[in-house]
């Protein structure tokens, strides 16, 4: 395999520059040419990509978002969008794709490396959604950006004797919510995977008002939603002052972690020798410490559930 291209597609996350870099500089060491596709799965049907070399990629590393845009694209879900990605392929002599992004993104590589295209899926979500993986790109930078920015928000809860109720990021899994409320002391976490009941978090605020506590920190998950009525019903029930906060996008953004930058190298790095052996419809993974790959039918049938252990060792020290 002599040429290959790289995209990033979905949600942005940091550490996403630092898989190109690494994906750049391993074909380039390997005597490869490499194609940058901007914005995702649209770029590669609209041909919209350029030639990287070495110095393409420089000072990259320590930068958030994506160099090369992301974007999600309906358009590719059909058989004419696919068509013309293999056709932008074929004029451009592409041999292997590795595609940084989610579980969406992944399907997108299962359904061209089917059509003959080889593909690898590098997970890169700030979510840490993906079953097949202990770990994906962005989620330390984004646990990060909560501890800090809920950090500040307490300072004030505690002036003022407050309860803030915070919404995180994270769609419909809860592991952002879960980690980041152990990291901020929170005394109740809310998430999808877990069933909870307004009564128990009240019972748990007023247990600890008798001990002296006079703030809270509730953090959510965004796959919850209702953060504003929840901060109202928890001021109607305690007496105690409640505000909401939604941290947004903000989560998303900003230069990545130490780890954020030495996994998506190392995952981009192996994506790119799996394509040089002329291996394709795989995804890497983390498991258990170690970079392994599955198939990308495997990996899609997954299931991931939240750390049971994590949910209820957060409950045991937060009162």
């Amino acid at each position: 395999m002599k040429t290959i291209a790289v995209l990033t597609s979905g949600g942005d996350a940091p550490g996403m520059n630092a898989c190109i870099r690494a994906v750049v500089r391993t074909a380039c060491e390997k005597g490869m040419n490499i194609y940058g596709i901007n914005r995702g799965y649209n770029g590669l049907m609209e041909d919209d990509m350029f030639e990287m070399d070495l110095r393409t990629v420089s000072d990259i590393i320590d930068r958030g978002g994506t160099v090369l845009h992301s974007a999600r694209s309906l358009n590719f879900k059909t058989e004419e969008g696919m068509q013309a990605a293999i056709e932008t392929c074929q004029r451009r002599g592409i041999e292997g794709i590795v595609v940084i992004g989610g579980d969406g993104s992944f399907r997108g590589a299962r359904d061209l490396s089917l059509r003959g295209i080889p593909c690898i899926g590098v997970p890169g979500t700030i979510d840490n959604d993906i079953a097949c993986t202990d770990y994906t790109i962005g989620f330390d930078t984004c646990l990060n950006t909560i501890m800090q920015t809920v950090d500040r928000v307490r300072d004030t809860s505690e002036s003022h004797d407050r309860c803030t109720v915070v919404e995180v990021m994270g769609r419909s899994a809860g592991y952002l919510a879960l980690e980041g409320g152990i990291a901020v002391g929170a005394t109740y976490i809310i998430v999808p995977e877990k069933p909870y009941d307004l009564a128990d978090v009240i019972a748990r605020m007023k247990k600890t008002l008798k001990t002296g506590k006079r703030h809270f920190v509730i953090v959510v998950a965004e796959g919850i939603g209702g953060v504003a009525n929840l901060a109202k019903r928890i001021e109607e029930e305690t007496g105690v002052e409640c505000r909401s906060t939604i941290l947004g996008h903000i989560q998303r953004g900003g230069s990545p972690t130490v780890r954020d930058r030495v996994m998506a190298s190392i995952m981009g790095n192996k994506a790119v020798k799996l394509l040089m052996d002329g291996i394709g419809n795989r995804v890497i993974a983390v498991k258990d410490d170690k970079i392994v790959d599955y198939d990308i039918f495997e990996a899609l049938q997954m299931k991931k559930s939240l750390n049971d252990e994590y949910y209820q060792i957060a409950h045991e020290i937060s009162i």
